[in-house]
């Protein structure tokens, strides 16, 4: 019989086990709670050095996402400056140097789609800046550049593996270059901007704020298991601002305004057809600018290009200063900036004043014997020999100074610079555009102006204004008084096309009263239908205007400079509604016989010959072929209005 088994006595846990056990268990959650209470303590005193140390040890991304600086477009909507797309090709080489069989596929796809890049450049960022995370490798390039890379990058094959997923460690950072689909198109007007979106000139720099946006930021951390934890501030774009201006009458313009240089263009002036030359387009109803061109101008792409007008040896010639200054005078408008002398543009605005204050009546009649004397000293007429008996209506229509001159005395000086103030002559008119000079030092006042000063003022001289003064002031003349404030902005709205803010036109004031706005409307009809304007006259259309002519002055030597005349014509259309007022200004037209202000009218007429039937303002009267037979340069020689004396003032 098999011997039973033992049984294996059942051992209790005695009572002093129990105890050591128990000890045993306490230390061990001492020790928890004790560890636990350092990690807290450690974290409360010292959290964020350790959380430096953690995150040193972790590759940390980050990077700036630029905003799009809005658009400027014209009334019509077509874009006259954007900003497109470029993109930096940047190396990280910690992530092509992390793994070697990276190396030589990169290097490999950057050689073959970027030509530029050097080999053995790439080979020694590889051996000798392992570390580096943000190489710049190239700058500013277009989409399509960098398609092959993109593409070669992620080319994929039929089971959506990567057919080369060892090109490792290139990115493309996202660039705006702002760009100019029209070049030279209302240079002046728009502007241009320097690097970091920072507007130069022109719009650009007048509404830069609203047109920059806000940068965003996309930053995260990459762990040693390469998950990426990122956070994206998307950037805020710029706002689009539409302006009044038309590209197509702008185009029209500058069009004419280059053949007028061309046709006059010699070696005197740098290949230039004048000094300057400048065109304001103007609606009279609302104060919206149509059109502001001068000339010359410069290609908003290129802005520091002045090839067109001088020559390498000339440029090599200049110094640093000499480069600075020689820019600074093309990039600004001369229809804001400059002033002048405007001559017989300014004797509608005498009259105007006369009737309005009721110092002059429409029956009243002077004699022009050619002068008046102020003391010893002669103001002359534009025609020395007199005019004869001069009504209001034919004083404008002959340009006669003597008479002006006349109705200077009975107007006096306070009425006079009461009104030259309420049109706005020695004020800037506020446009939204930088640089508009202050003409305020260049006015008389009741302190300091003499009874020779009152009579040349009357018809344009010993005063000055700018070109967007006379236009603004005109405007208001034949638009029954009612001033608008000249402006190039007319709507403000955000990168989805809402708008932000409408600029609403705004009547500043009124500056005659609407009688005498019409009876200046008829007399201005007749200066160009049978006056001095007659140049001006487009078949069909009727036009109201004045011509102008001015010696230049000689600041140094105070006196009138020989051969040096600016030479202009205003006008509005059609005559007794005017929905368009041009104002053509010619500063020193490159030719012998320079003081005629045919000139100006030749390059009006062939402008609204354009920009009329573009506008949809019919012909209102019946065509007889009147001009037919000139052109921007006349087909005959000037035969109007001239100073025919140097040294005095003409119209």
């Amino acid at each position: 019989m098999a011997a039973r088994a033992r049984k294996r006595p059942v051992r209790k846990i005695g009572r002093q086990m129990k105890k050591k056990l128990f000890v045993l268990f306490m230390f061990i959650v001492a020790g928890m709670l004790g560890l636990i209470g350092r990690l807290m303590y450690i974290e409360y005193t010292s959290g964020d050095a350790y959380t430096k140390k953690v995150l040193s040890l972790q590759s940390y991304d980050s990077k700036t996402i630029p905003f799009q600086r809005g658009n400027i477009v014209d009334s019509n909507g077509t874009v006259l400056a954007t900003s497109v797309a470029v993109y930096n090709v940047v190396l990280d080489c910690s992530v092509m140097t992390g793994k070697k069989e990276y190396i030589e596929p990169t290097i490999d796809a950057l050689t073959q789609c970027f030509s530029e890049l050097d080999r053995a450049v790439l080979e020694d960022y590889a051996k000798n800046s392992k570390d580096k995370k943000y190489i710049v490798l190239l700058k500013k390039q277009s989409y399509d550049t960098i398609q092959p890379f993109v593409q070669m990058q992620d080319a994929v094959d039929k089971k959506g593996n990567l057919k080369n997923p060892n090109i490792k460690g290139v990115w493309f950072e996202t660039e705006y270059q702002r760009n100019y689909p029209f070049g030279t198109l209302a240079s002046s007007v728009i502007g241009f901007t320097s690097s970091g979106d920072v507007g130069t000139t022109g719009l650009e720099n007048y509404y830069n704020d609203t047109l920059n946006g806000v940068n965003g930021r996309e930053y995260g951390y990459l762990n040693a298991d390469n998950d990426f934890q990122k956070t994206v501030i998307p950037a805020e774009n710029g706002d689009t601002i539409y302006t009044t201006i038309d590209a197509n009458i702008q185009s029209i313009v500058e069009d004419k305004i280059k053949l007028f240089s061309d046709t006059y263009a010699n070696n005197a002036r740098e290949g230039l057809g004048a000094e300057n030359i400048g065109v304001i387009i103007e609606n009279p109803k609302n104060g919206e600018i149509l059109a502001m061109a001068n000339y010359p101008n410069f290609d908003l792409n290129d802005p520091k290009n002045m090839k067109n007008y001088y020559t390498q040896e000339q440029l090599d010639a200049m110094s640093d200063d000499d480069t600075l200054n020689t820019l600074n005078k093309l990039w600004q408008n001369f229809c804001v900036t400059h002033t002048y002398e405007p001559g017989s543009v300014q004797k509608p605005f005498t009259v105007a004043c006369g009737l309005d204050t009721g110092t002059l009546t429409t029956d009243m009649t002077f004699l022009c014997d050619g002068y008046e004397m102020f003391g010893g000293e002669k103001v002359s007429c534009v025609n020395r020999n007199g005019h004869g008996i001069e009504t209001l209506e034919k004083s404008l229509m002959d340009s006669c100074n003597d008479a002006l001159m006349q109705m200077s005395y009975r107007i006096g000086a306070e009425n006079f610079l009461y009104y030259q103030s309420v049109f706005g002559f020695g004020q800037k008119t506020g446009i939204d555009l930088p640089g508009e000079a202050n003409t305020s030092t260049l006015m008389y006042t009741l302190d300091n102006i003499k009874p020779v000063d009152l009579a040349t003022n009357v018809f344009g001289q010993n005063y000055n204004c700018t070109m967007i003064e006379m236009a603004g002031a005109f405007s208001s003349l034949v638009n029954d008084g009612n001033y608008y404030q000249p402006h190039v902005i007319k709507k403000i709205a955000d990168e989805d096309g809402n708008t932000v803010k409408t600029i609403e036109p705004t009547m500043l004031k009124k500056t005659v009263s609407e009688s005498t706005s019409q009876t200046l409307k008829n007399y201005l009809q007749n200066v160009v239908a049978q006056g001095t304007g007659k140049v001006a006259k487009v078949d069909g259309y009727s036009m109201g205007g004045k011509t102008g002519t001015a010696q230049m002055y000689d600041e140094t030597t105070h006196l009138r400079k020989r051969g040096c005349y600016l030479v202009s014509f205003i006008s509005c259309v059609p005559a007794q509604d005017p929905q368009l007022v041009i104002y053509s200004v010619i500063d020193q037209p490159n030719v012998q016989d320079q003081p005629h202000s045919n000139y100006a009218q030749n390059l009006t007429r062939e402008i609204l010959k354009e920009v009329l039937p573009y506008m949809n303002i019919y012909p209102d009267e019946e065509q007889t072929g009147v001009n037919a037979d000139l052109t921007i340069t006349g087909a005959n020689p000037p035969t109007g209005e001239k100073v025919t004396q140097e040294g005095e003032q003409g119209e």
